[in-house]
């Protein structure tokens, strides 16, 4: 019985915030429902990835990191590359360094997709020489301890870093994911972000806490 209650409110999520589905929409969507439930802008948020079919398709609602794969997706929808920073023109690449924690999760959130035009395409790299080549990475736990190697490696580079270690961003890597009340939430440090070159969207920032590289929060 508690299950399907459970279940029930989930569908009722999804189809009320179907609309969502359209990205100049969903600011609006997730800023309704911060005061409400962190599921309601996280579901929302995901629905520019996921078809609402496969959504309502699932008995539970989406794990972590099947969450954290959509956003992977949707933060490149957000933030603006240089031009001249893409080696392959046709391509998006996406990138995950270390041990992957994602498995088929990734693959199946982002087979066929396109970010402005280029096919996503997904690599799995084993240590830090070819990161050059990715617009985002994520950065596994497993590396936490290289962070700094793999900051320097970057240096200069257009590219996306996304890591889950607790002070990531603080630490100089661009956006952090976090757990709070179980649900997957994200900071971003906006230092980082302007050494590589990439803008934000208003709309991604306000979603965000924002860190500096100092360690001085602000926001969410």
């Amino acid at each position: 019985m508690g299950l399907r209650i459970a279940r029930n409110e989930h569908l009722r999520i999804v189809r009320v915030d179907r609309w969502c589905r359209n990205i100049d929409r969903l600011h609006t969507c997730i800023s309704a429902g911060r005061g409400q439930a962190a599921l309601k802008w996280t579901i929302a948020f995901m629905l520019v990835t996921f078809s609402t079919h496969a959504i309502e398709a699932q008995t539970n609602p989406p794990s972590e990191y099947q969450i954290e794969a959509a956003f992977l997706f949707n933060f490149a929808k957000f933030v603006d590359w240089p031009t001249d920073s893409f080696t392959n023109p046709h391509s998006f690449a996406i990138c995950v360094l270390g041990k992957d924690p994602f498995g088929h999760l990734l693959d199946d959130a982002l087979l066929n997709k396109t970010i402005a035009d280029r096919s996503v395409v997904i690599e799995r790299l084993k240590d830090n020489s070819a990161v050059r080549r990715c617009q985002t990475v994520f950065v596994s736990s497993s590396e936490s301890a290289h962070l700094a190697e793999i900051l320097e490696s970057l240096r200069g580079a257009n590219v996306l870093l996304v890591g889950e270690t607790a002070g990531f961003a603080a630490s100089g890597g661009i956006i952090e994911f976090t757990l709070e009340d179980g649900h997957v939430r994200f900071t971003i440090n906006t230092d980082a972000a302007d050494r590589a070159g990439l803008k934000f969207s208003a709309k991604l920032l306000s979603l965000a806490k924002i860190v500096h590289d100092e360690g001085h929060s602000k926001g969410g």
